[in-house]
């Protein structure tokens, strides 16, 4: 056998368990048990093989090997395109989308995790070649640590304060707390909402804050997450009933109407709280540096 067979093995062992560590399926059942799951293992088992045997081929000045990587970083972005084809072609039979903005947030972090399998796998490889056994462990460790810190983004809860409203009615228009939310003539259906509806404020912790939750594609995944963990109390061609979030043009907060199935006040708080921060919805309009001054 050759030199290179076990720290080989042991690159592959631990960036394939590393990708199956990263890939968790959770309230929103995305990936689905268990097709949707195989695909995404298979794909972390090819990023560990790469990850791996990029060491061995420095070592023996095969240089011509590394051109794998580079031919990976093409193949990985066909994931990301698959996954936001998928999520797309799901996202119209809904009730409450995702949204593009999710939907290309979801995409970008299947591709970026591996690129983290094919950083573990390597450094795992490294660490057993320059060490032992013990040293390729501690750095598969530490590799995971990193990858796992990469993998966790901004929750909601960080930018902001989120506490619960009842819904009103003034007339025919709906409201949470002073936020217009839509205009509901049927007393039938304003009797369906105050019975079964749920407002939310959310107040920005501060004026970056405020430009990212103005963005409609993270207020779009709010009702999403919401609609998932709780339910919705609605059907196809019920308009009235559909969730929607609206500003406060004034001050920046976001007002949430949500209807539903399950009206649990501290686990839509939870949810709420947990929804992440899109990347392509954060704003920084105070890190804006200016170059001259106004005459």
């Amino acid at each position: 056998m050759s030199e290179y067979t076990y720290p080989i093995l042991f690159g592959l062992a631990t960036g394939t368990l590393t990708r199956i560590y990263m890939l968790r399926t959770d309230y929103r059942q995305y990936p689905t048990y268990l097709h949707g799951k195989i695909i995404h293992v298979a794909l972390g088992f090819i990023a560990a093989g790469l990850g791996t045997v990029a060491i061995p081929s420095i070592m023996e000045e095969d240089f011509t090997a590394i051109t794998f990587l580079t031919l990976a970083a093409s193949q990985f972005r066909e994931v990301r395109n698959m996954e936001r084809n998928t999520l797309t072609e799901l996202d119209s039979y809904e009730m409450v989308p995702r949204g593009k903005t999710y939907i290309e947030g979801v995409a970008i972090a299947f591709e970026s995790r591996n690129y983290l399998v094919i950083f573990t796998s390597l450094l795992s490889t490294l660490g057993y070649l320059l060490f032992n056994i013990w040293g390729g462990l501690a750095a598969a460790v530490l590799a995971i640590l990193i990858s796992t810190k990469l993998m966790s983004g901004g929750r909601l809860k960080d930018i902001v304060d989120v506490e619960f409203v009842e819904p009103r009615f003034d007339g025919a228009g709906l409201y949470v707390d002073n936020i217009y939310i839509m205009n509901i003539g049927l007393p039938e259906r304003q009797a369906e909402v105050l019975r079964y509806g749920m407002g939310f404020i959310l107040n920005p912790k501060n004026f970056n804050a405020r430009s990212t939750i103005a963005n409609l594609g993270q207020r779009q995944a709010i009702l999403h997450d919401v609609s998932t963990a709780l339910g919705v109390y609605r059907d196809s061609g019920t308009p009235a009933l559909v969730p929607l979030a609206k500003r406060d043009l004034d001050d920046g907060r976001v007002g949430v109407f949500v209807l539903p199935q399950e009206k649990d006040i501290n686990k839509a708080l939870k949810v709420i709280e947990a929804v992440p921060t899109l990347e392509n919805a954060i704003r920084m309009p105070t890190e804006r540096q200016t170059n001259g001054k106004g005459s």
